[in-house]
């Protein structure tokens, strides 16, 4: 077993290392119809199961993004799947939101 999948914690449905990833090297990822991919093609990768999300991600409604809304003023990056989700446990933990604001009583 290789240093990076010592203490992998694998929890993604009824999914198994072969789901994603092209045997027998494991260094491409491989879609449900056999096809590979290269790593930086995630987002075909992700959105072959989780469509909602991609349908939503690219109408700008999930996933976060920095630079400029307005392009004219600068670029903007957006994030794939995995600049936030773990690919092997994608869940996020549940969290308290934030106190609401302080405005003194007005």
């Amino acid at each position: 077993m290789s240093e990076f999948h010592r203490g992998l914690h694998f929890v993604h449905g009824s999914l198994v290392c072969q789901s994603c990833h092209a045997p027998p090297a494991y260094d491409a990822l491989r879609l449900s119809d056999g096809r590979t991919l290269a790593r930086s093609q995630t987002m075909a990768l992700c959105g072959q199961c989780h469509g909602t999300q991609l349908r939503d991600y690219e109408h700008g409604a999930h996933g976060g993004m920095t630079g400029y809304w307005d392009r004219t003023r600068g670029p903007r990056t957006r994030n794939h799947c995995v600049h936030c989700h773990d690919p092997h446990a994608p869940k996020f933990r549940g969290m308290q939101p934030a106190p609401g604001p302080q405005d003194g009583g007005h």
